[in-house]
This record gives structure tokens, sequence and C-alpha cells, in this order.
């Protein structure tokens, strides 16, 4: 399964709405996301909320360079559908 970000909206704190190509459409908490070099800067929120969808990668893009991909995005929005779980483990994402 190869996803796409299609579009994106801030809400608020680290919390973001997400459309993907693949017709879902769910709410991502990136929070769990922003440790390390590139991400530590996304915990000031008015950076976080920056990102955009960029065409070329079709994922979210913030000005500092960090992107994270589109299926790492789906799993925080969709962590808890019990019929992703297999996908998700699949990915890695859970064991």
């Amino acid at each position: 399964m190869f996803l796409h970000i299609k579009d994106a909206e801030y809400l608020e704190g680290y919390k973001v709405e997400v459309a993907f190509s693949n017709g879902q459409q769910g709410i991502a908490d990136l929070s769990e996301a922003l440790s390390g070099p590139v991400f530590e800067p996304l915990k000031n929120q008015a950076m976080f909320s920056s990102f955009i969808v960029d065409n070329e990668l079709e994922t979210l893009v913030w000005p500092n360079g960090a992107d994270l991909a589109p299926e790492y995005i789906f799993f925080q929005a969709f962590k808890n559908d019990s019929a992703l779980q297999e996908q998700f483990r699949k990915w890695g994402y859970i064991s």
C-alpha cells in the first residue's frame, strides 16, 4: 500500500487533520515524533503549525527540512483501528 497525503490542516497542539490518497481522513497526533535534532524545533507549536503538504513528496514538510513518512502519519491517525493492525505490523510500527 503506497500512501500519500493529499491535504492537511493544523488543529491544535501537535494534531493535524489529514486526508490520504486512499480516501481516508483522520486526525494524527504527531507529538511522539518530536525528538531528535530535526524534529526538536517542532516542539515550538508555531513552528509545528507551519507545515505544508509538499506536492512532490506528498507528505508533510516543515521549513526546517523535517518531514514524516505518510505511513507514519497514517499509523498515528489510525493506530487504534483493529482492522489495520496487521498492516501496521508489516510496516514495523507495532510488534
